[in-house]
């Protein structure tokens, strides 16, 4: 199952780390010391002496450490999280450590990258192999200093001793070190020795969060910078024909107004469309100003004609065209077990239900900016983006610079939610500056995300199952997507291996909208329909619907398909945490549960939600989550993250709808478009299971059965099943809310 390619994965990551040439230590980050134990961290650690250890090492002469967290930051805390696993292994005190952010290198760093909820899972053996041996060459280098065998001395919180009782600080050893071999096998630590690992360890970034320190891309400024706001076709797929600039040159603090969108058909047209994304082919008009407020206002000031030769979509369309989907024999099958069809023939019964989700934007809180200066022999760029690697190497090719010419800074993002995988914006931002010759700081407004971004596809589900002798012995899914599609090996996770006869297809329409990754991709609507066609089958079966998913289960224990990812086992010792923690079918009076457990992202997650009847309507009191994603690097920053996917997964099916009409979003701001609200928010109480697995995905895998969860416990409140989110535009309609 998955654990064989968990191995293989982990493998091959080891061996980045440990076949290391002369040029430096393979590691992904830079360190910057460990101390001896009666240091103090300075308030100003810049004014240290550091001596390089090599490309990525850095230790000072008093014995301090910072490490330099190479993949983007987006509220993940990975910029906590991945330090404190080379910290852990290198043996340093927690209180003697400092992190700053990496830029991206391609050279020394490895996926730099911000998505999948990937971040640790791929860096851990890489990063505890990175510390361990950073260990051992410092203390080697103490070893020939006191000419003793290195087997004879240790390390502990940056101090190095040996069986005489002498003792040397890191710093103290760290130009010798830099000068040996690098072994090519270290010891890593047990588990049960950690002591960093497993901490409650606060952000790193928290002072300056509170304090409103320059963290975020829209934070950051340039001598010389002026500010860009775009103008982007209003309905998708539009090209620009004319525009009157006169009055926008008006406004105080107004440059100038240009086009851009040459330099990317140009690109286009070498056959790199497929390779970028959202890289519109039409022109697009740019306030050039001194400030942001003078670039907005100069952008609405803007007359613009946009040729109307492109189908104007609205949502009545859209639900029409996933229905013909859905039931035309015409589709893509992604997975298929057994005999289907001849299992619906001799069912005792067959169960078929229809589920629907509309687009939806990201709503980051940070809209979309980035900074470019493009000058004749070098390109920086600074900002805000999942993707950096992926994001300079379009901008290099495109401007026809050497990738090596491309220095890229990340930033600290104010969400991302998988619209920042996506570099329009560092594109648009390039291109401008190589126009103006200036550099620029592309700035978007809450509108410009809503309206001319990218979405989750909206999305239908039917799914259909047999009934016989009391077991569910087929199961056949179909998904009808408005712009993409479920990929990869979405189709082998729960309920494959469960039932003997099982399908999965689908079908798609391709729309001028773009759509893309939103925070868990389809898992975080596809986790919804299955997880409440679940409890309508154990309705149909008279069985409790926690035991019903335990049953299946036991199939996927005794399969040997390998393309199966999630572990039966894993996923049923969750299920019974979260049993046992929220006292299930036992609660008091006037308190309804409902239930839903999903694996996504190399996590197994279960979730109870627990509902009140308030002046009949319904009340979201608390959600409790059991989470199996390994062993726990920041116990304090997984909490965090589960919290957040579970309040986000609620809000979004709960409240968040979006619509089109004669081809334009009908909703453009935070006053027409509804998130959830504090007043709304449940307690969400977390528990892990404890192993000593290596670290799964948490940044996503906890949205994926809230919607589901809280569906069923509605449905067990006032007996309304949801099959359509938003669910409080469907109790509306069934006169539930009024």
């Amino acid at each position: 199952m998955k654990s064989q390619k968990i191995d293989n994965f982990s493998r091959r990551n080891f061996l980045k780390t440990s076949i290391l040439a002369s040029g430096g230590m393979l590691i992904g980050f830079n360190l910057l010391t460990a101390c001896k134990p009666e240091a103090v961290m300075p308030v100003d650690i810049e004014s240290l002496n550091f001596n390089d250890f090599n490309a990525f090492i850095k230790i000072s002469n008093d014995g301090y450490i910072t490490i330099f967290s190479p993949n983007p930051e987006i509220g993940q805390g990975v910029k906590t999280s991945m330090p404190m696993i080379i910290a852990e292994e290198l043996d340093v005190e927690w209180s003697k450590v400092s992190v700053i952010q990496g830029v991206l290198d391609t050279k020394n760093f490895k996926r730099q990258i911000a998505g999948g909820s990937q971040s640790i899972r791929s860096s851990w053996d890489a990063f505890r192999q990175t510390g361990a041996t950073a260990k051992q060459m410092l203390v080697n280098a103490a070893a020939i200093k006191w000419n003793v065998d290195a087997s004879t001395c240790k390390a502990s919180k940056g101090i190095i001793t040996n069986a005489n009782g002498d003792k040397l600080g890191y710093g103290e050893v760290v130009k010798e070190a830099a000068l040996l071999e690098v072994p090519e096998d270290v010891k890593l630590k047990e588990i049960k020795d950690y002591t960093i690992i497993g901490q409650e360890i606060v952000n790193v970034d928290m002072d300056k969060i509170i304090f409103g320190k320059p963290l975020f891309g829209l934070d950051y400024k340039a001598e010389g910078m002026v500010y860009a706001s775009v103008l982007r076709p209003p309905i998708f797929g539009q090209k620009l024909e004319s525009f009157d600039a006169s009055e926008a040159k008006k406004i105080n603090g107004v440059l100038d107004v240009i086009t851009i969108g040459e330099k990317v058909r140009k690109y286009i047209q070498l056959g790199k469309k497929n390779w970028t994304f959202k890289l519109s082919e039409t022109d697009k008009v740019v306030v050039i100003a001194e400030n942001t407020w003078a670039a907005i206002k100069g952008k609405k000031a803007l007359s613009a004609i946009w040729l109307d030769d492109t189908k104007l979509e609205s949502t009545e369309d859209h639900n029409n065209i996933l229905t013909k989907i859905l039931d035309t024999k015409k589709s893509n099958i992604r997975r298929e077990d057994g005999n289907v069809e001849k299992a619906f023939s001799t069912a005792d019964k067959v169960v078929e239900k229809t589920y629907h989700s509309p687009f939806l934007p990201h709503n980051c809180m940070e809209p979309m900016n980035f900074y470019a200066d493009v000058t004749a022999d070098k390109i920086h760029l600074v900002g805000p983006v999942q993707t950096p690697e992926y994001a300079a190497a379009v901008v290099a090719d495109m401007l026809g610079y050497d990738a090596n010419n491309v220095h890229l800074e990340m930033t600290r993002m104010g969400g991302g939610f998988g619209r920042r995988l996506y570099g329009d914006f560092v594109y648009e931002a390039a291109e401008i500056s190589a126009v103006i010759k200036k550099p620029v700081k592309l700035i978007s407004t809450r509108e410009d995300d809503m309206t001319t971004g990218i979405y989750k596809p909206s999305v239908k589900y039917r799914i259909k199952a047999a009934l016989k002798d009391g077991k569910v012995t087929s199961y056949h899914l179909k998904e009808a997507a408005i712009g993409s599609n479920m990929y990869g090996s979405i189709p082998n996770f729960f309920p494959a291996g469960c039932i003997p006869n099982y399908k999965v297809e689908t079908g798609n329409y391709k729309s001028n909208i773009t759509t893309g990754a939103w925070r868990a991709p389809y898992t975080n609507f596809l986790a919804f329909a299955e997880q409440s066609f679940f409890d309508e089958l154990a309705i149909e079966l008279n069985v409790d619907p926690i035991q019903l998913r335990i049953d299946l289960l036991k199939n996927v224990k005794e399969t040997d398909d390998k393309r199966i990812e999630y572990s039966g086992q894993r996923m049923e010792d969750t299920i019974k945490l979260v049993r046992e923690k929220a006292n299930w079918g036992k609660t008091p009076e006037g308190v309804y549960q409902g239930f839903a457990a999903y694996y996504s992202h190399n996590t197994h997650v279960a979730e109870i939600a627990e509902i009140e009847l308030k002046n009949g309507l319904p009340i979201i009191k608390k959600v409790i989550v059991a989470v199996d994603c390994g062993v726990v690097v920041n116990p304090s920053g997984a909490r965090n993250q589960v919290e957040g996917g579970v309040l986000d997964g609620i809000g979004h099916a709960m409240y968040a709808d979006f619509s089109f009409k004669n081809g334009k979003p009908e909703y453009e701001n935070f006053d027409s478009y509804r998130l959830i609200r504090m007043n709304e928010t449940p307690q969400v109480e977390v528990h892990f299971v404890k192993n000593n697995l290596s670290p799964t995905g948490l940044g996503e895998p906890g949205l994926p059965p809230a919607g589901g969860a809280v569906s069923n416990a509605i449905n067990a409140a006032l007996g309304k099943r949801m099959y359509k989110q938003p669910f409080v535009k469907e109790l509306k309609k069934r006169n539930v809310l009024g």
